[in-house]
């Protein structure tokens, strides 16, 4: 059966798990799609960060069908082109391998062209207005990664940074602790972390370096200027050579613990940044 819905394009109900049309969506616990330049996004306060987005697309949806009522104002702003597939619970959850309780489910991909011109942007908009980016450098946590991209866009973050080690954002799990931050909050991955700090230092950013053996504390700095916040993997941190290109600053807390999750001390080094009083 086939119907449009709300403006938008065709609404197709899928009454077999093993329909072609829905194969990319099929037991998406066990594949990968960013290798194939495409992801999977869950949820609608998800799905709304795509269409924000003007850099990545939705291409199709799959949505439970006591969804779909719910999702009409959502759907009417798809392009005309999209497909929305429709399942009842069983067959929507043997489709995707796991029950998926949210009942929306994206396939996405990035527009054509790369997000280079984005990123320069973002950052020659951050500069101007001494704002701050973050680097993550060899984070390897889905988790961590997707809560920097929601810190990050929650404390005013103009963009962020990979470098060649750490991992993907568009990983359906980062995705879905991001809230869909990573379409809306500008990235790019860059390299080493040493080149990425000469890079940024190079075009105006102070380069700090989170670490708690530092011995300036992060209230110390009270001035506004354009700065990267440098984050290293939980345990392994920054390199020597990252850090000799840093400021290294630490967070104070209280005795009988010295460092934080990694996300939560972005957020607490990007809230000062974007929001402590001014001298």
């Amino acid at each position: 059966m086939e119907e449009t819905w709300a403006g938008s394009g065709a609404v197709i109900d899928i009454t077999d798990p093993d329909d072609q049309r829905i194969a990319a969506f099929r037991d998406v616990r066990e594949r990968d799609l960013t290798r194939h330049g495409q992801f999977i996004a869950e949820g609608a306060v998800v799905l709304d960060q795509i269409l924000a987005s003007h850099r990545f697309r939705p291409v199709a949806l799959l949505v439970l069908r006591e969804r779909l009522a719910g999702l009409a104002p959502r759907l009417g702003a798809l392009p005309r082109e999209t497909p929305v597939y429709r399942a009842e619970r069983d067959v929507f959850d043997r489709i995707a391998g796991f029950p998926v309780h949210r009942g929306v489910m994206a396939l996405a991909e990035p527009v054509s062209p790369a997000a280079t011109t984005d990123l320069d942007a973002a950052l020659a908009a951050t500069l101007a207005a001494s704002g701050s980016v973050v680097v993550a450098c060899g984070l390897s946590n889905h988790d961590n990664m997707g809560a920097i991209f929601r810190n990050a866009a929650a404390f005013g973050a103009g963009a962020v940074i990979l470098d060649e080690r750490a991992c993907d954002p568009l990983y359906r799990k980062a995705i879905r602790v991001s809230v869909g931050t990573v379409f809306t909050v500008p990235f790019a991955r860059w390299g080493g972390a040493e080149a990425i700090a000469e890079r940024l230092a190079s075009l105006g950013f102070e380069c700090l370096a989170l670490t708690p053996g530092a011995t300036e504390p992060l209230c110390s700095i009270r001035d506004k200027t354009p700065r990267a916040l440098f984050l290293g993997a939980e345990g392994a941190g920054l390199s020597e050579g990252v850090m000799d290109r840093c400021r290294p600053v630490r967070i104070e807390m209280a005795p009988g613990l010295d460092s934080l999750n990694v996300a939560t001390s972005a957020a607490v080094v990007l809230h000062h940044l974007g929001f402590a009083p001014q001298p």
